[in-house]
């Protein structure tokens, strides 16, 4: 490459988002976790990485992403969960000739979670008022068999299976050893574990097995704490959340035994509500 091309990225943190609903157990209000944005650009083009939930969120994104004064060329959308691309058609309409990517399974997936363009589930209860205008369009075509360039740079989609959800993938820009991690790896911020029954946990850690492989120097969290760096360790900050939760569930906890465990082993883990959420989703309580 000539000098003066090489790629670099850098991240865009959506802070905590308030959320509707009820206190958690310890009377905090229920928030959902930080999103990560991640832009890789070259001194031309770029690409992001997993666009925000809300029209708020979109538009300071959106004004990030013009401050680069590069080329918008992409944004690929590493898995189907709404808070990691209901925004993407807000952010293209800022950045006309943007090609949007993700996998086949992810667009089916996507396609399925937004009937008629309303987003199911609790979206509209947690954040009523804030989302964009419905229909939600589904702008992601599949992507090219190698993936795509940025300034003549790879940028290579990995299957990685199952990690908080099914399906989940990665973005490996060998050139700067960088994972845009999506949620297979999370930094500091309390995991989402309520898709985890029947071998998922297994399948997270073989997910990780995946981004672990490719070797990368920096690995950047779907959901991350604002004050952590991107290093790779968080891989397996990551893991042994996933064996400590593990542990916990197979005493059989209730919900507050469980939320109330996991906090005391990671008090300094962002965003409670997940663990709140994970444990209403997953246990009974006696």
């Amino acid at each position: 490459m000539p000098a003066g091309t090489e790629l670099r990225y850098d991240v865009f943190i959506s802070g905590l988002l308030p959320a509707a609903g009820d206190p958690l157990p310890d009377g905090e209000r229920p928030h959902w976790s930080p999103l990560s944005h991640t832009l890789i650009h070259g001194p031309a083009e770029a690409v992001l990485v997993d666009p925000p939930i809300t029209a708020a969120q979109a538009t300071a994104l959106a004004d990030w992403i013009d401050s680069f004064g590069r080329r918008l060329a992409y944004i690929y959308i590493t898995h189907w969960h709404a808070d990691h691309w209901l925004a993407t058609s807000q952010v293209a309409q800022r950045f006309p000739g943007v090609t949007v990517y993700a996998s086949e399974a992810t667009i089916s997936k996507m396609i399925k979670a937004t009937p008629d363009g309303v987003p199911a589930g609790p979206w509209t209860e947690l954040f009523p008022g804030q989302l964009p205008d419905f229909p939600i369009p589904i702008l992601a075509e599949p992507v090219p068999d190698g993936g795509f360039t940025i300034d003549g740079h790879p940028l290579i989609p990995v299957e990685a299976g199952h990690s908080d959800t099914d399906d989940t993938t990665v973005l490996h820009a060998p050139s700067i050893s960088l994972v845009a991690a999506g949620d297979v790896v999370y930094n500091n911020v309390h995991q989402y574990l309520a898709e985890t029954p029947g071998g998922g946990l297994d399948g997270w850690h073989h997910a990780l097995d995946i981004v672990e492989s490719l070797r990368p120097a920096h690995v950047v969290a779907g959901h991350k704490d604002r004050a952590r760096d991107d290093a790779p360790g968080n891989i397996s900050e990551t893991r042994r959340y996933l064996d400590d939760a593990a542990g916990l569930l197979a005493t059989q906890p209730t919900r507050t035994e469980f939320f109330s465990g996991m906090l005391q082993r990671y008090p300094g883990r962002v965003n409670p509500y997940t663990v709140w959420l994970s444990a209403s989703r997953l246990l009974k309580d006696q």
